[in-house]
């Protein structure tokens, strides 16, 4: 069956030229003329019978149907090259786990024991990418995940790795001017995007109430909240394992410390057609050992 596939340089010259909006910077990029990057793109079009470009006033503007190919051409070479990336590490490996991970989280707590893993591991290449939220395994080149939450991903396999416990945290000038528990509910309150109400439950549980525990500035993740309260900028709620470092070297301080366990927890998520694959079967019997070694 024939298949309506452009050729690769038509897609990557098209690609680079959208990324540049210019001929003359993806040619520099791709080590041609300019000449040769617009005949490239010339062809794509006239392949396609579509116009992905326009010149106005001297300037290159992608076509609405340009902009939308441009999004998923850029999608699906990015995918290519990371198969091709794998399939060349088969050479001298046996096994590639990719893995998507909560970026505070590893920084904090996973990469710096990723030495053991490999030491007793050396067979397992381990390949690491960023994803806040629950995602759709088929759609990204990911084998597994680590997710923080309830165990509801469909689809899936999810093995518990461990809890935590949150404290309220900030810089020494905020801390000394908190008397009480009960002035907490009168600073401002750094706030996690996929923690809405985080504050709400701990507030709750020590028996404070606190109107405005919804408010205040939110960040995507928790390393941006931990900068914020080293800054000074308000009070952060952190999970304790997450700002040892900080509180250690000074640059936060805990003003109450009233440790509230959170309702959620830290899982290995993997799709179940992927229960067999000997590389997250290892991960899982290491990652297991550690979480439970605290």
């Amino acid at each position: 069956m024939r298949r309506f596939i452009p050729s690769t340089s038509c897609l990557i010259a098209f690609d680079t030229s959208a990324r540049h909006m210019s001929f003359t910077k993806a040619a520099n990029e791709l080590h041609m003329t300019q000449g040769a990057v617009s005949r490239q793109v010339a062809i794509l079009e006239e392949y396609l019978n579509v116009k992905l470009f326009e010149r106005i006033n001297r300037r290159l503007i992608l076509t609405e149907a340009g902009r939308d190919y441009a999004a998923q051409v850029s999608t699906i070479l990015k995918q290519i090259e990371m198969a091709t990336f794998q399939v060349m590490t088969y050479n001298s490996l046996a096994s590639v786990l990719n893995l998507a991970i909560l970026p505070t989280f590893g920084v904090k707590w996973l990469i710096p024991r990723l030495a053991k893993f490999a030491a007793a591991y050396p067979d397992v290449l381990l390949n690491l990418s960023t994803e806040v939220l629950p995602f759709d395994f088929n759609t990204r080149q990911v084998d597994a995940a680590i997710h923080f939450g309830e165990p509801d991903w469909p689809d899936t396999v999810m093995v518990r790795l461990m809890g935590e416990e949150v404290v309220p945290v900030c810089s020494k000038a905020l801390a000394e001017g908190l008397g009480s528990v009960e002035d907490l509910a009168n600073v401002t309150l750094l706030q996690h995007t996929t923690r809405p109400q985080a504050w709400q439950d701990w507030f709750r549980h020590v028996g404070v109430d606190c109107p405005n525990a919804l408010s205040g500035p939110r960040f995507e993740q928790l390393a941006m909240v931990i900068q914020a309260a080293v800054a000074g900028m308000g009070v952060a709620l952190m999970p304790k394992f997450m700002v040892e470092t900080e509180i250690s070297l000074g640059q936060l301080h805990v003003p109450f410390p009233l440790a509230v366990k959170s309702p959620q927890s830290y899982y290995l998520v993997y799709p179940e057609k992927n229960a067999g694959k000997a590389a997250i079967l290892k991960f899982r019997e290491w990652i297991l050992s550690e979480a439970q070694g605290g």
